[in-house]
């Protein structure tokens, strides 16, 4: 598995990131997580990403790998609530957050938390970030990140005070190339794509119930791009070639419930960079059919 160094960290990031999310909020057992994440190590994997709001996907993997920890970078975000999306930012809180992460990831320090996706108030305050520069000088955390989009994202870039950027990048969230992905590379942040397959919309032949579906289905079904007319597989190996030929993204987070998919789409990226004609039909495509509305999506 190739690996990129992480902006201006010295983290050896591999360019396929693990996300947390699904074996939270689809309540994966823990054997499954074993080998899903065991597997995943042993074929090249040093980066996973999670967060204190995502169920139980924090103690999941301090189970799970907990005992293998000097073999990947470990990621997690604070700022809502455990099982809910309800936001505190106080710097109290934040601390109180990161404690609670590193007892259920079983390690006394992590190598990156992130602001998760807290609004451009939140960021101007600055008590927020202080937070997180307070559990870095305590030893809780090698380096502080944003995790978020729009202007929110840029302002974090803009400021500073932040090593890296976490932000949605894909065939279906294209704000990122032009808005903070030169600027990030320019300030030299380590930059991890989220939603790198854009949750694979397309494969519902009817707009999906769930909300956190149906903005990307809505975008794919007008950008309508041939690639995805084919094979799944097909279309999730050119998103996430798409995704990875972008300067200044290092590293993609997917997230899966599957102890098979993460070898699977591993695999996907053995022909490398996407070709540059490709790429810029993507982005022919998207600057055609893209509206002002088509933001980052959290």
């Amino acid at each position: 598995m190739q690996r990129r160094r992480l902006g201006r960290t010295d983290m050896d990031a591999s360019v396929l990131g693990f996300g947390g999310s699904e074996i939270g909020y689809q309540q994966a057992s823990l054997r499954s997580v074993e080998r899903l994440l065991g597997s995943a190590l042993d074929a090249g994997l040093n980066v996973i990403d999670t967060a204190e709001c995502y169920e139980d996907s924090e103690e999941l993997i301090g189970r799970a790998v907990g005992h293998r920890r000097g073999e990947f970078h470990l990621f997690t975000k604070c700022g809502h609530a455990r099982a809910e999306w309800r936001s505190d930012w106080r710097p109290a809180s934040l601390l109180r957050s990161i404690e609670r992460s590193l007892k259920r990831l079983r390690t006394d320090r992590v190598d990156l938390v992130q602001l998760h996706s807290c609004s451009l108030d939140v960021l101007e305050r600055g008590d927020a970030i202080a937070a997180l520069e307070t559990a870095r000088s305590r030893g809780w955390t090698r380096y502080i990140g944003y995790s978020g989009d729009g202007v929110a994202a840029r302002w974090a870039v803009e400021s500073g005070r932040f090593d890296t950027l976490q932000t949605s990048v894909s065939i279906a969230d294209q704000e990122a190339i032009e808005l903070t992905l030169p600027l990030a590379r320019e300030r030299g942040l380590g930059v991890i794509a989220k939603r790198p397959i854009a949750n694979v919309a397309w494969r519902y032949a009817r707009k999906p119930a769930e909300p956190y579906y149906q903005d990307y289905w809505e975008r794919l079904r007008a950008l309508d791009y041939p690639f995805l007319r084919g094979a799944a597989r097909d279309g999730v190996k050119t998103a996430l070639r798409f995704t990875l030929s972008e300067a200044g993204v290092h590293t993609a987070i997917v997230g899966t419930t599957k102890p098979e998919r993460w070898r699977e789409n591993a695999a996907l990226l053995g022909d490398g960079r996407l070709p540059d004609a490709q790429r810029e039909a993507i982005r022919a495509r998207w600057k055609a059919v893209a509206t002002r509305d088509w933001v980052g999506q959290i």
